[in-house]
């Protein structure tokens, strides 16, 4: 016999719908986002097994897939938002229906909104907090990423359920906009409660990485890897940072060690994994390092994905596709992305503002047209964050700026750019070894 007695959580929200039976398996799965751990699509499937009326396990289900930035998940999570549409939902929920659907729509931005507005009236929605602060990572919206969370956090205190997601966010958040200490603070904090969040594990690596603090970053990161790897869906993208500290080092072999284990060594087709791939094999590239078939192997999965959908993984795409030569298939990627800012959905702007243009500068630069690379991302590097990432992520742009610079024998820019990134990273080997090219540009 049902029990008609609405299911309530730790923090008092309603749960229409939901018996016990099914909040169980649906609180596994917001304990396994909050860490990124495990498998919270299963968790939720189970809920819904459990109970068919339960509006909100539809769409948490929904936000799992919208946020994959794949096409085929995409399609998923409309079909949760139709199942959710007809369901009993409180206000609250309604609402979460509503940013569901904007969010399988490609309407990433409406989304963050209405998600803004439900974290406003209800502080403790976590699924709300955090859904949120994914989508202002995609969309590059650092302010939000920092004061989304900072809204909230004064409804959170030690103790509660998930309160380490709550002040790993934050951290991250305090990153992008260059509070360092800060960040690191609540990330430590965060880790010390929850070891195995990988997200606040991932905020502290990026405040070393902004501050150059390349043996602090190695440290961090191997101190403790079974917390942060043990069934994470971020180890992939942790595994990458870690490599990212050994690139600035400028030690190659250990980079290309951990590209062929735990980043890419699965070969993974999962579009926020090949990102990673992607990237780091680039960076390498940027420098003349020679990576072998690694290229081929990761371009042929890159083959397989859904172009045209998120203009941030169209741009890793090229990266691979011009490492592996593929010459049909990177003009068949900039035809599609040509159809795609067209489109009713914010991944046109993406595109059109940023995107294109610089998917264009990365397969100039693989034809050795290095004075158009410098051509096409002069205009986009202070808009870069409208197509997604972090700053790390979006290092790449200016690594790419400057290497073009230097090799077009532009010496005035060169010296420049190399100017510009020692301010930003004194600490920076690589800043010195850039800064030693220009030079040695300037006086031949």
């Amino acid at each position: 016999m049902r029990n008609d007695v609405a299911v309530r959580d730790a923090f008092g929200l309603t749960f229409s719908g939901a018996t016990e039976a099914g909040f169980s398996p649906y609180s596994q799965a917001v304990r396994e986002l909050q860490c990124f751990i495990g498998d919270p699509v299963g968790s939720v499937d189970r809920a819904i097994a459990e109970d068919p009326g339960f509006v909100m396990a539809y769409v948490f289900r929904g936000y799992l897939f919208g946020l994959a930035t794949e096409r085929e998940a995409a399609a998923v999570a409309r079909t949760c938002h139709e199942a959710a549409l007809p369901l009993a939902a409180t206000p609250r929920e309604q609402a979460h229906v509503a940013a569901l659907g904007h969010l399988a729509a490609g309407r990433w931005h409406e989304a963050a909104r209405l998600l803004e507005d439900i974290a406003i009236a209800f502080p403790l929605d976590a699924l709300a907090l955090q859904t949120g602060h994914q989508i202002d990572f995609f969309t590059g919206n650092a302010r939000m990423l920092r004061d989304r969370i900072g809204r909230a956090l004064p409804s959170w205190q030690s103790g509660m359920p998930g309160y380490h997601a709550i002040l790993g966010m934050q951290a991250f958040g305090l990153e992008e906009m260059g509070d360092y200490a800060r960040a690191e603070k609540l990330g430590r904090m965060a880790v010390d409660i929850e070891p195995r969040d990988g997200w606040a594990q991932h905020a502290v690596a990026h405040v070393m990485e902004m501050q150059s603090r390349q043996t602090d970053g190695i440290a961090w990161m191997r101190a403790n890897p079974d917390a942060w790897t043990q069934e994470s869906f971020l180890q992939v993208h942790n595994w990458w940072h870690l490599a990212l500290f050994h690139y600035d080092l400028g030690e190659t072999d250990e980079v290309l060690a951990l590209y062929d284990g735990p980043i890419y060594g699965e070969r993974s087709t999962l579009a926020l994994n090949m990102v990673d791939a992607s990237a780091i094999l680039w960076r390498l590239h940027l420098g003349g390092v020679d990576v072998g078939a690694r290229w081929a192997a990761l371009a042929a999965n890159w083959a397989k994905a859904s172009a045209g959908n998120y203009a941030f993984n169209d741009a890793h795409a090229m990266m691979a596709l011009v490492g592996a030569g593929q010459e049909a298939p990177a003009r068949t990627l900039l035809e599609t992305q040509r159809e795609a800012m067209h489109a009713n959905d914010d991944n046109a702007a993406f595109t059109r503002d940023v995107g294109h243009s610089l998917t264009l500068a990365i397969k100039a630069f693989g034809d050795g047209n290095y004075a158009e690379t410098v051509r096409l991302i002069r205009p986009i590097r202070a808009i870069a964050h409208r197509f997604g990432g972090s700053h790390a992520q979006r290092d790449v742009v200016d690594l790419t700026l400057i290497e073009a610079a230097l090799r077009s024998g532009d010496r005035a820019l060169a010296r420049a750019l190399a100017a510009e990134r020692a301010l930003a990273r004194p600490d920076s080997p690589l800043s010195a070894l850039l800064s030693r090219r220009a030079t040695d540009l300037s006086e031949n």
